[in-house]
């Protein structure tokens, strides 16, 4: 009985699973937060993460602080902007980029119902001059307030729960987003986690 549940359980995360949705990391330089911001992109459906590092080392993510979402969301890691962004390109992936800058759009006017990639940088330095002239939006989180930052695990949130919002919105959340095939492929491997 208790593995019939938790077969459903990995079924019902599946079925809700976003590969239209994804997150790129841009030289995140603590751990803990790579491992709050894997815990919402498991918690929202995201199933594949890209890493890129090109100023800091590949961040090494503790079982414990991630709460086991290491587990169910892949990472795939890039050592160079043009190579993450032609990888997601090549895929159909929008790239939008999290900044404070003249060109950026409030999060609330992005359409998040698109296959887009959502790039969030460095906790002190932001997004990259590269990161961000090469990608095709910018957006910024609308704020009211003295400080013009929020902690990259809680940006990264904010924007992960809007994109499902929108979707919820439109209905788009409840349709399958995966291939019958690739949904029976995923739990044969999720069951052997």
């Amino acid at each position: 009985m208790r593995s019939e549940r938790r077969i459903e359980k990995l079924s019902r995360a599946l079925r809700r699973t976003q590969p239209d949705l994804t997150v790129v990391l841009e030289n995140i330089h603590d751990p803990h937060n790579v491992s709050a911001i894997l815990r919402t992109c498991d918690a929202v459906g995201v199933r594949n993460v890209n890493l890129l590092y090109t100023a800091e080392a590949f961040p090494k993510i503790g079982k414990k602080s991630s709460a086991s979402a290491y587990k169910w969301v892949e990472r795939e890691k890039f050592t160079s902007v043009e190579s993450c962004y032609d990888s997601l390109r090549a895929a159909g992936f929008t790239i939008a980029a999290s900044v404070l800058n003249e060109r950026a759009v409030s999060l609330f006017n992005l359409d998040l119902n698109q296959k887009i990639a959502l790039v969030f940088g460095n906790e002190h330095r932001g997004v990259s001059e590269q990161a961000s002239l090469s990608a095709d939006i910018c957006f910024q989180i609308p704020m009211y307030g003295m400080i013009q930052s929020l902690n990259v695990s809680v940006a990264s949130a904010i924007t992960l729960y809007e994109a499902l919002r929108q979707r919820i919105k439109t209905g788009e959340k409840s349709q399958p987003r995966i291939s019958e095939e690739e949904f029976e492929r995923l739990l044969a491997e999720w069951v052997k986690k």
